[in-house]
């Protein structure tokens, strides 16, 4: 009679969860206890097994303390660090692409998007057999006039780049199939934009609607800037219209400037006095602008070109707790979305 053979521990590969929550973190040693102290209970409740994959995205406060602590406390708990500070798009894509859950919700961590819609977005999901459940902002009453106008802007562009498959007001707060996350690791993007990416997918979606919530705590970690550049790259990385302005520019300034040639001749022609020089300076601000706008968005494609070409990782993993017993590989150090 032969005896088993019980595996060695470090062998022994941990049973997958049914459902991963992918938090991006940044400096965020206020809200974070918030969120656990909310989340937690949440998740207990559903019944299933799962992991939160908190993504520490450089943080230089005192977040990381914080995280292995409750790591300590929360078994569940995974926790990810880049080397260096990367992007909230960036520490979406190591969630994602790192996540085990047949089911995976990304979710952000100063409480405006409520975890209870988690459950909800879980339930739909398997009730409809649906890839893809958006959390779509019903009432955005906590967030300023300039904001809510801003976004409102956006999502309506964004809407006419990708079409009626992008829900309006649906941010980065939604839940993906595993047949989901597996198409999106296959898409050969360098600097993804999943707000675009997933309803670009065109899998099975619904909707979970909610009332937007104030920060919890902290200040806001996208400002101005960082919503002009994010307004930037979804129109670049997913469209080529902006090419398309450059060259309608450049024919309506041949048009203008072809107008006054006309007039100019005609001026000269009858024996009348052509006009001073103010005519003439604001063409040649006219057509020097056109040129520097054609110029500069040729330089944001070739920008983005270039950035390809030389596939730079978007980000690196320093740690992922989830590794501790298990032997360095390459890619866990220089893991990227490409």
């Amino acid at each position: 009679m032969h005896s088993a053979v019980t595996p060695a521990r470090d062998e022994i590969t941990p049973p997958v969860p049914v459902l991963s929550v992918v938090i991006p973190i940044y400096n965020e040693q206020e809200a974070l206890p918030l969120t656990v102290a909310r989340l937690r209970p949440i998740l207990d409740g559903m019944g299933v097994s799962y992991e939160v994959v908190g993504i520490d995205d450089g943080s230089t406060d005192a977040t990381p303390v914080i995280m292995q602590k409750v790591r300590q406390e929360w078994s569940e708990f995974r926790i990810v660090r880049f080397a260096r500070n990367s992007g909230h798009q960036a520490a979406l894509t190591a969630g994602i692409h790192r996540a085990h859950g047949d089911y995976v919700v990304s979710i952000d961590a100063d409480l405006q998007d409520p975890p209870e819609k988690i459950a909800e977005m879980f339930a739909l999901a398997r009730e409809k057999d649906l890839d893809i459940v958006y959390g779509v902002r019903g009432d955005r009453g906590t967030d300023t006039f300039f904001k809510r106008r801003t976004a409102g802007a956006y999502y309506w562009l964004m809407r006419k780049l990708v079409g009626k498959n992008m829900p309006n007001q649906a941010g980065d707060f939604r839940l993906l199939s595993r047949a989901a996350v597996d198409a999106l690791k296959s898409l050969p993007e360098h600097q993804p934009v999943y707000r675009l990416l997933v309803p670009w997918l065109g899998f099975s979606s619904g909707e979970v609607v909610y009332v937007r919530e104030e920060r919890v705590a902290g200040s806001t970690h996208y400002p101005l800037s960082k919503m002009v550049r994010l307004a930037l790259d979804s129109i670049t990385n997913f469209s080529a219209s902006p090419l398309r302005l450059a060259t309608w520019l450049g024919l309506m300034s041949f048009l203008v400037c072809f107008a006054l040639t006309i007039y100019t001749t005609l001026q000269y022609a009858f024996g009348s006095p052509v006009p001073g020089w103010s005519s003439l300076f604001m063409a040649m601000l006219f057509i020097g602008g056109v040129q520097l706008i054609c110029v500069g968005l040729l330089g944001e494609y070739i920008g983005r070109i270039y950035s390809a070409v030389q596939a730079r990782p978007a980000y690196f993993v320093g740690y992922d707790s989830a590794e501790e017993s298990t032997p360095a590989r390459s890619d866990q150090t220089s893991e990227y979305a490409a």
